[in-house]
């Protein structure tokens, strides 16, 4: 892969509503408000593979690791709260990270900060 895929995430998590980003364990993670996190990079963190790890609807990290191992993985630390791991050293179609971090944000944001995506 030619450009850091830190690249791509990252304005797909700052483009959600009272969105911010700061280190957290020592990777760039995206907060809702400043406090709840919703979505964390990881380079290397725990392994030798690149991804991220978002908050997901109860069942889907489930879904998605058993029927595509290839992309996705249950991370750790936060794997056990249903939170989805997704490679990014891997072909990466953007469209669907963009539908994860927005479900990522839609878990863990306040209602009124949701509604204003279905407006």
């Amino acid at each position: 892969m030619g450009t850091d895929p830190l690249d791509r995430l990252r304005p797909l998590c700052l483009a959600l509503p009272e969105t911010s980003e700061r280190l957290s364990h020592g990777e760039p993670a995206w907060f809702v408000r400043g406090r709840k996190s919703f979505a964390s990079y990881a380079n290397q963190h725990h392994d030798d593979r690149v991804g991220f790890w978002c908050a997901a609807p109860p069942g889907v990290q489930e879904l998605l690791v058993d029927s595509d191992p290839e992309h996705y993985f249950r991370p750790p630390y936060v794997g056990h709260r249903g939170w989805l791991g997704v490679y990014l050293d891997v072909p990466v179609d953007w469209d669907v990270v963009g539908d994860l971090v927005e479900d990522a944000y839609r878990a863990v944001a306040p209602k009124k900060l949701v509604a204003e995506l279905d407006t």
